[in-house]
């Protein structure tokens, strides 16, 4: 299953039910998906095993040409976007120039775009790189994906392709002080034989220490909402969705589902 890919360096503006019209940057492989996790619910299908340095990602000269270009357009069309987002093929902050990227992205929202917020939909497994993590600040809307709150359900979930650590992730989401939101995935089915489910309460009730913890500035909740590469996966309820967050709510963090 090759899944749901983006095939330009830049694309849309398009309409996200969490950012509003959006922008795209894919930093990412224009044929293959390029990402640290292989999570089971991925639009882009299963991760390839590709070494690094056979995947052609986007010079940052490239990025910011063709950036300043699409903005350009939108400016005169007076079609401009809410957000400028870092998404596409899997994880953009593999992009070995990402902070740079970051400073090129704001520097040229700044002077097309200005009311525009930069944000970026990460796995939150490059937050121990210092580059990274300072480059991550800079951004309106940092969204880092915290899908289980235990490691066990973690590794079934989102099955890391390189080497992650549950608990330091969890503890460099902390590290954010509050500049992060949570971008939170929740499903049922079956996963070689075994049971996949983060909505029981013992699995919400540990996630939702992991968010006590981590503190954000919210947090979005979100169901299936295209093709998976596994297909014993349900598609959670809006109501079953609204209790979890109203757990959330309790905590004084805000949360919002999106489906």
């Amino acid at each position: 299953m090759t899944g749901f890919l983006f095939h330009d360096v830049i694309f849309g503006p398009v309409r996200s039910r969490r950012l509003g019209l959006s922008l795209g940057i894919n930093l990412l492989p224009a044929h293959s998906k390029y990402c640290s996790f292989n999570c089971i619910y991925c639009e882009c299908g299963w991760t390839p095993m590709i070494p690094a340095e056979q995947l052609e990602l986007p010079s940052r000269e490239m990025v910011a040409t063709f950036l300043e270009k699409s903005l350009e357009g939108l400016v005169e069309m007076e079609y401009l976007p809410d957000a400028i987002t870092y998404a596409g093929n899997g994880e953009p902050t593999l992009h070995p120039g990402f902070a740079d990227i970051v400073e090129d992205t704001i520097r040229l929202r700044d002077r097309y775009c200005p009311s525009a917020k930069v944000a970026v939909l990460s796995n939150a497994s490059r937050l121990g790189d210092p580059g990274v993590f300072r480059a991550l600040l800079k951004l309106d809307q940092n969204i880092q994906k915290l899908d289980a709150g235990s490691e066990d359900l973690f590794r079934l979930m989102n099955h890391p392709v390189q080497e992650v650590n549950y608990p330091a992730l969890v503890e460099n989401l902390k590290r954010f002080r509050g500049k992060v939101i949570i971008q939170s995935m929740f499903l049922r089915g079956k996963y070689r034989d075994r049971v996949v489910d983060n909505t029981t309460p013992e699995e919400v009730g540990a996630w939702l220490n992991r968010i006590r913890e981590i503190s954000p500035e919210g947090v979005m909740i979100y169901p299936i909402a295209r093709s998976t590469p596994v297909r014993e996966l349900e598609k959670i309820a809006l109501t079953d969705l609204e209790q979890i967050a109203d757990k959330i709510t309790a905590l004084g963090i805000k949360a919002k589902v999106y489906v």
